[in-house]
């Protein structure tokens, strides 16, 4: 295992692969995984007081605001102390970078760049039982009746989010809000784009690349 720590951010859209490459960071190098819609859903599950508060603005439809999310993500990270991490979900903004900055030295940014055609086909081709929560992937993994569930027959659906229009605008929001935080780690040298349209294309440059930075210090 890896001994030099090694502290880095991962950043990517909804529907990147980028909790699959985060789960392979984690095999492969040890390092820990911080998400903050992890903790923040398993804040919800414990019915903390956190908990509470975020479910308030989820049930709303809202982003959890930025002080509970950077407070959550920070007491997350003095908790886990000495050790190598990847950051997932924050920080959103600059304000919280600084305050990230503040306090722990980052090392490296990992940007996963896929093209938004190539996320918006992934997520239109999926269908899901409701009642079941089974999906269903058209191309990758077919119901064996098109349209419809493999154990109860029932018909299949496909959520209003996952609709190639709103899709579409959820990336360009996600653009927006991310820009940012691009720039404020560009800035500083740290930001390393890996582009690709697959993850198994796009993990091996992120393993290469991960296993130079480690194998340095």
């Amino acid at each position: 295992m890896y001994t030099k720590i090694f502290r880095a951010v991962i950043i990517g859209a909804p529907g990147s692969g980028k909790g699959t490459i985060s789960e392979r960071i984690v095999k492969t190098f040890g390092f820990l995984h911080i998400s903050s819609g992890d903790i923040l859903r398993q804040n919800i599950i414990n019915n903390t007081e956190l908990g509470k508060k975020a479910q308030r603005y989820i049930a709303a439809g809202q982003l959890v605001p930025d002080d509970i999310v950077t407070k959550t993500m920070i007491a997350r990270i003095t908790e886990v102390g000495n050790k190598s991490y990847i950051l997932d979900g924050f920080p959103r903004n600059s304000a919280q970078a600084d305050i990230l900055s503040a306090r722990e030295q980052i090392d490296a940014v990992i940007d996963l760049n896929i093209p938004h055609d190539v996320i918006i086909d992934r997520v239109k081709n999926r269908w899901i039982h409701i009642p079941s929560g089974r999906v269903y992937n058209i191309g990758f993994n077919d119901p064996k009746v098109p349209g419809k569930d493999d154990v109860t027959g029932e018909p299949l659906t496909q959520r209003e989010d996952d609709k190639p229009d709103v899709v579409a605008k959820r990336l360009q929001l996600y653009d927006e809000l991310m820009s940012p935080v691009l720039y404020w780690y560009g800035q500083r040298g740290l930001v390393t784009t890996f582009k690709g349209r697959e993850t198994n294309e796009i993990w091996p440059r992120v393993e290469r690349f991960l296993k130079d930075k480690v194998n340095k210090g």
